[in-house]
């Protein structure tokens, strides 16, 4: 029975630990989603959000602990990593685009070089899902003709290509524009409407309150408080929490 169809979370993340050298990153991570819900990732920079996020897509290798994806412990060393990847979709703060390669190449690109699908059948689905972000019209652009936020769809859009089970995105707004924030977040907000299954590490707190099902505050790579929104950004039980969200203002 597959976690989809009532057996479990999506994603187990188990006594996940990670270190760089001496530096302790994530200390003991214990996290729950469940299928079509959305986990909102919160903390300072270094709290280990983006370290957590690369771990379940991957990335980081863990020094203890599992990770499961529908079950399965994904950090079982003798995984196919890129096939464990086809079932995420990973978006980072930069974009990471090729700049030298128009709109529709940078979407079907792992289509068609990890995944071997023929280009008339990838282009195909990539001008489905740019059409479905808003950007079909820019398919045949290159990444800097386009606005911030217009790069971020289209990252965005790349990530969806394979339909992923699971959503990772790590602070997608925090290098666009103030202007160009809301067009992503509102992009988000209609996959969480359409059932898409998302862990978001974020500094946007309105995203956080309109969106998530569950808020997580990281500190010093540990949960230290976890709710609703209303419980975790309302009404917060732990003095760092507390805390992290003055600063905030």
């Amino acid at each position: 029975m597959s976690a989809t169809d009532g057996g479990g979370p999506l994603l187990s993340i188990r006594g996940v630990r990670k270190a760089f050298g001496s530096t302790v990153v994530l200390d003991g991570i214990d996290l729950d989603v469940d299928a079509h819900r959305c986990v909102v990732l919160i903390g300072a920079s270094g709290s280990g959000k983006s370290t957590l996020l690369r771990t379940v897509d991957l990335l980081e290798e863990v020094d203890d602990g599992v990770i499961l994806l529908e079950g399965e412990d994904i950090t079982d060393p003798r995984q196919d990593a890129d096939a464990v990847r086809a079932r995420m979709g990973m978006v980072f703060q930069s974009f990471n685009l090729f700049p030298h390669m128009r709109v529709l190449d940078n979407v079907t690109l792992a289509s068609r070089l990890v995944h071997k699908v023929p280009r008339p059948q990838a282009e195909e689905r990539a001008t489905a899902i740019l059409e479905r972000v808003g950007l079909a019209a820019k398919a045949r652009a290159f990444p800097d003709e386009l606005s911030g936020g217009q790069q971020q769809r289209v990252a965005i859009a790349r990530s969806l290509v394979s339909s992923p089970r699971l959503m990772l995105l790590d602070e997608v707004t925090s290098a666009l524009d103030p202007e160009l924030v809301g067009e992503v977040l509102d992009l988000l907000v209609e996959l969480k409407a359409e059932g898409m299954t998302m862990v978001v590490a974020t500094h946007e707190m309105g995203f956080a309150r309109h969106v998530a099902d569950e808020v997580c505050f990281l500190h010093a790579g540990r949960v230290h408080e976890r709710g609703t929104p209303e419980q975790v950004l309302g009404d917060p039980q732990q003095e760092r929490t507390r805390d992290f969200l003055r600063r905030l203002g």
